[in-house]
C-alpha cells in the first residue's frame, strides 16, 4: 500500500481545527450519497495485523483509524484518535494527547487501548508482515519481535488514560508518519479475544473509523456504513461504500463510463489512448516503483551475474514507450525522487554486458538455463508487462520464461512463501523517506519476499534509523540503497508510476491528487 521526511506538525495546538477538517474530517456537503468504487481485487483480510496491500489499505482507511491519519492533499499526518503530540528534546520520544473516542460497539478507547494493539501486532506469534516497521523505530520493539527480549522491553506506555508514550530507537524524524500506517493502527482486543479470527466478520466486526463492516460476499462485493460512535461522524457524508473485486481493468473501465461505479483506481491499457481524452482522468507522478523481486534462495538466482543481466537485458524505455504507455518514468533504482535523497544508478539495459555475465555463470547464450516461471496477479497489465520480459529476455539471453497468472491472495502467499522464482511487485511509499523502500529488504523484515540477507545493509539502515534528518543520514541509505540494488541486485525495477485514477470530480468533493495515491474517505462527499 510516498514521500519526503516529515516531523510533528508546527503549531499544532493552534492549527488543530484547521487540520481536523483536512484529513480525518471535511466540511459540509448533504449526506446520503452512495459511493461505488473498484478495489481490483478480493481483499486478503480486513485485519490490520494480517493485510499488507493496497486494496487492504483503502478499506483500511474506512474501518480503523491511528493516532494519526493522512492529510487527503498532501499525504501528510494529521490528527487522528490523538488530537495533539509533541517531542521531548532530544526528539526520542513522542507524547500523544488521545481524544474522547469509542469503538463501533461503544467500548472507549485509550492509552492502553494501543499499548496492547502494538503488543499484540508486534508479537511474534502474530507474525504480522509489517512488524518490522514499528520494530525499527520503536525502543525495544526489534527485540521483542524476535523473542529475545519481553513485552515489558516495548518503548511504549500509557502514561493515564490520555496520554501515550512512545520512546524511540533515536530521533526518527519519520517516526510521526509512520503512524498513519495500519502497522500502528489500533486493534479492538475485547473483540478478538472473544470471536478469534471471526472478528472481521459482518455481524461481529468492531473498528474505530468513520465506517463500519456491513456485508462482505466474496468474489462480488464490500458494503461499508457510516460508524455511528465515530468521534467525527458530522464530517462524514458518504452514506454507504461499495468496493467490487474487479480484476479486468477494462471490465472496469466499462462499468466507469456507463456509471455504474464512481473511481476505478486503475486504467485499460487497452482501452488507453480514449482514457487519455477524458476529463475524469488524473494521471499523477507516485512515489511507487513497479520491481521484480529475485528468489535469492534459487540455486540459479542466487548468483549475482544472473540477476544483473536479468536487469541488463530489457529496455526500460521501450516497456514504458510501447507497453504501459501511461507516462511512468523508467528507472534502475528503487527509492523514487525524494527531496534530499540521490537515488541509486542501476544497472541498465546493455545486452553486450548482460550476455558476458550469463555466460560467466555457465549459461553461454542461455545454453543449461533451466525453466524459470514468472508470477503475477491477476491482471491484464502486468500480463503485457510479463510477456514484454518473456520476449526480452528470449531474444537477448537466449532463455525461456514461463509466466503464471495468480489470484491476488494465491499471489501473496506464495511470494510470503518464498515459492517462486521471479515475481512482480510494487512499493507505494507509507510515508515519504527512502527509508520506506530500503527497509523491504532487511534480513527480519516480513515484505523481504526475495529473502535478501545482508547483515551489512542490515546495519546501514539500523544506523540511519538512529540519525537525526539531513544529508549525513540521505548519504547512509543512498549508501544502502547502491548495496541491494547496484552491488547486488537483490530486485529488478522497471519504472515509477503515475496514478491511475478516474472519478468525475465536478461531481464528488474531497478527492483529491496527491503522490502518495492515498485517498480518505472522511471529507468526501457528492457535490
Amino acid at each position: 500500500m510516498k514521500k519526503s521526511v516529515y516531523t510533528a506538525i508546527a503549531l499544532l495546538c493552534t492549527l488543530m481545527l484547521t487540520l481536523a477538517s483536512a484529513s480525518c474530517a471535511g466540511g459540509g456537503g448533504a449526506k446520503g450519497a452512495e459511493f461505488i468504487f473498484n478495489n481490483g481485487t478480493e481483499p486478503q483480510s480486513l485485519d490490520p495485523s494480517k493485510i499488507e496491500g493496497v486494496p487492504e489499505h483503502r478499506l483500511y482507511m474506512a474501518l480503523f483509524e491511528g493516532l494519526v491519519c493522512y492529510d487527503p492533499k498532501t499525504s501528510r499526518p494529521v490528527p487522528g484518535v490523538a488530537e495533539s503530540w509533541s517531542r521531548n528534546d532530544t526528539q526520542d520520544v513522542v507524547t500523544f494527547k488521545l481524544r474522547d473516542c469509542t469503538w463501533s460497539d461503544g467500548t472507549k478507547i485509550t492509552a492502553q487501548t494501543f499499548v496492547d494493539s502494538w503488543l499484540y501486532y508486534l508479537s511474534p506469534e502474530t507474525a504480522a508482515t509489517y512488524a518490522y516497521m514499528p520494530a525499527m523505530v520503536i525502543k525495544g520493539a526489534a527485540e521483542y519481535n524476535a523473542g529475545t527480549a519481553g513485552k515489558e522491553a516495548v518503548g511504549i506506555r500509557a502514561v493515564d488514560e490520555k496520554t501515550f508514550e512512545v520512546t524511540l530507537v533515536g530521533p526518527v524524524p519519520y517516526a510521526v508518519d509512520m503512524m498513519a500506517h495500519y502497522s500502528f493502527s489500533p486493534l479492538p482486543m475485547h473483540a478478538i479475544q472473544k470471536n478469534g479470527a471471526d472478528w472481521i466478520k459482518p455481524g461481529k466486526f468492531v473498528g474505530n473509523g468513520p465506517f463500519v463492516l456491513e456485508k462482505w460476499i466474496p468474489q462480488d462485493k464490500i458494503t461499508l456504513v457510516p460508524n455511528k460512535k465515530y468521534w467525527n461522524k458530522d464530517n462524514v457524508h458518504i452514506s454507504r461504500i461499495t468496493a467490487l473485486p474487479i480484476e479486468n481493468d477494462t471490465t472496469a473501465y466499462q462499468k466507469f463510463k456507463s456509471g455504474e461505479i464512481d473511481w476505478a483506481t486503475n486504467i485499460s491499457i487497452e482501452m488507453l489512448d480514449e482514457i487519455k481524452l477524458r476529463d475524469d482522468y488524473h494521471p499523477a507522478p507516485m512515489t511507487t516503483t513497479y520491481y521484480y523481486y529475485l528468489n535469492i534462495n534459487n540455486k540459479v538466482l542466487s548468483d549475482v551475474r544472473v540477476r544483473k543481466a536479468l536487469s541488463m537485458s530489457f529496455d526500460r524505455k521501450e516497456l514504458v514507450e510501447k507497453v504501459t504507455r501511461a507516462g511512468q518514468i523508467p528507472t534502475t533504482a528503487l527509492v523514487p525522487p525524494m527531496e534530499g535523497y540521490t537515488v541509486a544508478k542501476g544497472n541498465d539495459f546493455n545486452v553486450a554486458e548482460a550476455k558476458k555475465l550469463l555466460a560467466q555463470a555457465g549459461y553461454p547464450n542461455g545454453k543449461g538455463f533451466p525453466k524459470m516461471t514468472v508470477i503475477y496477479n491477476t491482471n491484464e497489465g502486468h500480463k503485457k508487462i510479463a510477456e514484454f520480459m518473456q520476449q526480452q529476455w528470449k531474444t537477448n539471453l537466449g532463455i525461456n520464461i514461463e509466466l503464471a497468472n495468480l489470484e491476488w491472495a494465491t499471489f501473496i502467499d506464495k511470494r510470503q512463501a518464498n515459492d517462486f522464482e521471479i515475481g512482480r511487485a510494487g512499493w507505494s511509499a507509507d510515508y515519504q523517506d527512502p527509508s520506506n523502500f530500503l527497509e523491504l529488504f532487511l534480513s527480519t523484515g516480513g515484505n523481504n519476499d526475495g529473502r535478501y540477507n545482508n547483515k551489512e545493509y542490515d546495519a546501514l539502515l539500523d544506523k540511519a534509523s538512529k540519525m537525526p534528518a539531513g544529508s549525513d543520514r540521505m548519504a547512509v541509505l543512498n549508501e544502502a540503497e547502491e548495496m541491494v540494488i547496484t552491488r547486488d541486485q537483490a530486485v529488478i525495477p522497471f519504472y515509477y508510476y503515475v496514478s491511475p485514477n478516474m472519478i468525475d470530480l465536478t461531481k464528488w468533493d474531497g478527492w483529491y491528487v496527491n503522490t502518495m495515491d492515498i485517498h480518505p474517505w472522511v471529507g468526501l462527499k457528492k457535490k
